[in-house]
């Protein structure tokens, strides 16, 4: 008869025992672990999200992209109708051309102006040299007619040119005096002309500007988000019509806690493990620690004023750039989730 083995009694104890040395060594494994390394599985990819805003109201004429599209800085995004926009354009042209006429035609007469004062210059001197003469030849015959020389008509004749010499002199005076009145009022008119010119220049230059607003581009390359904006529409100056998410930036913000960060400093090394694909290791490296905590950079911080306040660990964002990013880069999005883990040396 053969006798039927009997179960080892010492068997349970071996087993108790492997697991007990085990979770030793896990237990202390993750003790070494979270003594020499700062955690958090608080954190996101980040990257740069530019708003497309337009310049100018109207209607959308068309759109050129659709939700999710990758475009390039420069690709019209947008079309917004510029038709009255043109037509202001073309009136500001003519009325400009008019102003230039202007200015040509005042310019005419301010040169006509210099002209005649050129010549009532010649005059008053002509005229001068004659009242000059005359007053030399009244002199000399008032000697003459005394001594019996001339007759005394011909001392009245004297007298007669004298008089004649001041009349034109004085004449010619007054003449070019008035002309030079009008030469400082064409002189100004001229000027008003040419600031006209200038001013209407410039509001067409403003205009020529303008126009290109109507076409909304891409400032920066990347991925477009969600439009909300449809051809028909009519929108407002800075009117939010989408947003471009920037694709090839990206970078980690973890938030540790108040009681870890005092072992972080700028410069270390990062493990970086994605939610998304676990397997994938990524090294990073710690750029900046703010300078406050989350909620106090926040759009409405807590405000502890009432004495209702439960005391809770706040956590400090930290930055940490994504080290051989251009391996990694079409698998990152902006918002994902990821375990950050930095060693401690």
């Amino acid at each position: 008869m053969t006798d039927t083995p009997k179960p080892k009694k010492n068997a349970p104890k071996i087993i108790l025992g492997a697991i007990v040395i085990l979770g030793s060594i896990y237990g202390y494994t993750k003790y070494r672990h979270a003594t020499t390394h700062e955690e958090t599985d608080n954190a996101q990819i980040e990257t740069y999200f530019v708003p497309i805003l337009p310049r100018v109201a109207g209607f959308v004429k068309t759109v050129n992209v659709h939700d999710y599209e990758q475009v390039k800085q420069g690709d019209v995004l947008v079309e917004i109708d510029s038709e009255e926009a043109k037509l202001a354009l073309s009136e500001m042209e003519v009325d400009l051309e008019q102003a230039r006429i202007e200015v040509t035609s005042s310019k005419a007469n301010l040169a006509s102006l210099q002209k005649a004062i050129t010549a009532q210059q010649a005059q008053v001197k002509t005229a001068a040299y004659l009242k000059s003469k005359a007053e030399r030849d009244l002199t000399r015959n008032t000697e003459l007619e005394k001594a019996k020389a001339i007759t005394n008509q011909q001392l009245l004749d004297s007298k007669d040119q004298l008089e004649l010499a001041n009349i034109k002199y004085f004449g010619a005076i007054d003449e070019i005096t008035s002309t030079k009145s009008k030469l400082a009022i064409q002189e100004a008119a001229v000027q008003r002309a040419e600031n006209l010119v200038k001013n209407k220049e410039v509001k067409i230059a403003q205009q020529k500007l303008k126009l290109g607003y109507y076409q909304v581009v891409a400032p920066v390359s990347g991925k477009i988000g969600k439009k909300a904006i449809e051809p028909g529409q009519f929108i407002q100056v800075s009117q939010p019509l989408m947003t471009i998410v920037d694709n090839n930036t990206f970078w980690v913000v973890a938030n540790f806690k108040e009681t870890q960060v005092q072992h972080l400093r700028a410069g270390m090394e990062a493990d970086l493990t994605i939610d998304a694909f676990p397997n994938e290791k990524i090294k990073g490296k710690v750029v900046s620690i703010s300078e406050s905590t989350g909620a106090k950079t926040s759009l409405l911080p807590p405000d502890n004023s009432s004495g209702n306040f439960v005391k809770v660990t706040q956590r400090i964002p930290v930055k940490i750039e994504i080290q051989d990013l251009a391996k990694y880069k079409s698998m990152l999005r902006a918002g994902m989730s990821l375990e950050v883990s930095i060693p401690l040396n």
